[in-house]
């Protein structure tokens, strides 16, 4: 068998080293997704618009009403 030698060449980019090199001057792109319902949100979109606010805000209530009941009984 004919044993096949491979050499790196100018336009692979070894991702490891490449991010070792940069360190913390990079940083993560983070994504703004909304508490409600969990999808991203763009550009120019605020959480309050989303349209499951009113279903979580309605089931905090339930749930702050159930826990005065509770202190009741």
């Amino acid at each position: 068998m004919v044993e096949k030698v491979t050499t790196s060449s100018q336009t692979v980019v070894d991702l490891a080293s490449y991010r070792e090199r940069i360190g913390a001057r990079a940083s993560a792109i983070s994504v703004r997704a909304c508490r409600h319902c969990g999808a991203v949100l763009g550009d120019g979109e605020r959480e309050e618009e989303c349209s499951s606010t009113l279903n979580v805000e309605a089931a905090q209530l339930r749930w702050q009403a159930a826990q005065i009941l509770r202190e009741l009984v």
